[in-house]
């Protein structure tokens, strides 16, 4: 029915060579400082303001807007409370929340050459365009797993304006962040502090579940959990869609090692992400098997129907 995926970085001597340095931690530091100095610098070179953005958030009563949306009953996984994307405290960060906004854009602006700060807004397009194809019904409830500062979440209201969006993320930070976003645009949508491999939520209550860029950030035991609870979720015949990183993409194959090692010093699951079986994973989990499209150079978009 499926195979493991073979992942050329993974396999070759430069991968683990990579492995080796960061194993070593002021050298690990030392590319996380580079790689998000690198970002901050393209960003700015491309006319993303960056630094001024994020200065402006830091102004605003951010305590006050934690307090809103954390649900004192969630506990962390030992994962997430690790580093992450250059930062110490991984998504439990103030300013990782602020920075996430511009740190896509500036990620996604090598996508397609030339695209520019297009990038961003064309790599979320090109997963709804396969979504709508490939999703054959009119969901009218649906869940943005994983939903970080809400960037997803706006795209999928945008999209099926008649639904219930609900967004739920693990990280408090990132949640008040979408929330202080979802007023300045006055959008209806139900956001909840939770973990994706236990949402607490009601069985059957979703017709479509959603994860944009989330499956690369984990290792694979969680993955497969998070597939369960999201097939518990979904009504009879709705539709899990993911949006993530193509680990059959050739730009990963030939990556250069240095670059390598900058992006796996802030992607510490990567190589898990790599080497699952996703297809297999969703069947094991309740799902028809998934048809998976590229929908960039580098990326890919997977649809399950729930059995």
């Amino acid at each position: 029915m499926s195979t493991t995926v073979n992942i050329a970085p993974t396999d070759r001597l430069a991968s683990r060579i990579v492995n080796g340095i960061l194993s070593i931690k002021p050298l690990a530091s030392l590319a996380k400082y580079q790689a998000r100095n690198m970002m901050i610098k393209r960003a700015e070179k491309m006319g993303i303001p960056w630094r001024q953005q994020v200065e402006e958030l830091r102004q605003l009563d951010w305590e006050a807007r934690l307090a809103e949306v954390t649900n004192p009953q969630v506990t962390y996984p030992d994962y997430f409370l690790g580093s992450f994307h250059a930062y110490e405290d991984g998504n439990l960060d103030w300013e990782a929340a602020w920075e996430v906004e511009p740190a896509a854009y500036t990620v996604h602006a090598k996508i397609w050459p030339d695209s520019g700060v297009q990038g961003d807004p064309k790599l979320r397009q090109s997963y709804h365009d396969l979504v709508k194809e490939q999703v054959t019904i009119e969901p009218q409830d649906i869940l943005d797993l994983g939903c970080s500062v809400g960037m997803s979440t706006f795209t999928l209201q945008e999209i099926y304006p008649q639904a219930k969006i609900t967004g739920m993320d693990l990280s408090p930070y990132y949640l008040a962040v979408a929330k202080y976003r979802a007023q300045q645009r006055d959008a209806q949508i139900t956001w909840k502090h939770g973990d994706a491999e236990g949402t607490g939520l009601p069985d059957a209550s979703f017709d479509l579940v959603s994860v944009f860029l989330m499956f690369h950030e984990l290792p694979q035991q969680p993955s497969r959990e998070i597939f369960r609870e999201v097939r518990r979720l979904l009504r009879p015949g709705g539709y899990f869609t993911i949006m993530d990183m193509n680990p059959k993409s050739e730009i990963y194959a030939n990556m250069p090692p240095y670059i390598l090692t900058l992006l796996k010093s802030t992607e510490p699951f990567l190589d898990d992400y790599f080497t699952f079986d996703i297809e297999q994973a969703l069947v094991e989990a309740g799902f028809e098997l998934p048809t998976i499209t590229p929908n960039s150079p580098r990326h890919r978009t997977i649809v399950a129907k729930a059995n």
